[in-house]
């Protein structure tokens, strides 16, 4: 059986609902995804690959997720490791650059791909210093997430993982 371990950072729970969809299509395709926060995992060597995905605001990933990668950078180096991240908002979604910190992780832990799907920001979750910035930036409010696509990038992954196991065998 392949373990996969998809750790998440999220603010507001969004990001970590594709966590969860992309743990669910890895399932459907036989594949063991077990879900953690990125600041509780204690150790990654039971895991076959890893997914790490991160929130992003104002351009860079949140914290804990790139603590998780500089924890563990050696490990992760030595298995199949994806990056996602969540943020772009609006039709058409905007911003569209990669994250600031996208290719320096990409690098530490010789990601085979990173992905950027578009997030969702609704109002009654944010604190007032945030309702401040959001109307600062002008950014919408709305659900601007692709579930198909995502879907999608999991069963490219879970493909990949299954072809380089039977490789293996």
């Amino acid at each position: 059986m392949i373990r996969v371990l998809i750790t998440v950072a999220s603010r507001h729970g969004g990001t970590r609902e594709i966590g969860e969809a992309i743990a669910s299509a890895l399932s459907d395709r036989g594949i063991e995804a077990e879900i953690q926060l990125p600041e509780r995992v204690g150790a990654i060597d039971a895991f076959d690959a890893v997914i790490v995905g991160s929130g992003v605001y104002a351009g860079h990933w949140l914290e804990a997720a790139k603590r998780f990668i500089e924890r563990f950078e050696t490990t992760l180096r030595q298995r199949p490791v994806w990056l996602f991240s969540s943020g772009p908002l609006g039709d058409p979604l905007a911003p569209i650059a990669e994250p600031v910190d996208a290719a320096p992780l990409v690098e530490m832990t010789g990601a085979r791909g990173h992905r950027v799907f578009a997030g969702r920001l609704a109002k009654e979750e944010l604190g007032f210093g945030e309702r401040a910035l959001v109307r600062m930036v002008r950014a919408p409010y709305g659900d601007y997430r692709n579930w198909p696509e995502i879907a999608e990038w999991a069963q490219e992954i879970a493909g990949s993982l299954k072809a380089a196991a039977a490789v293996g065998r």
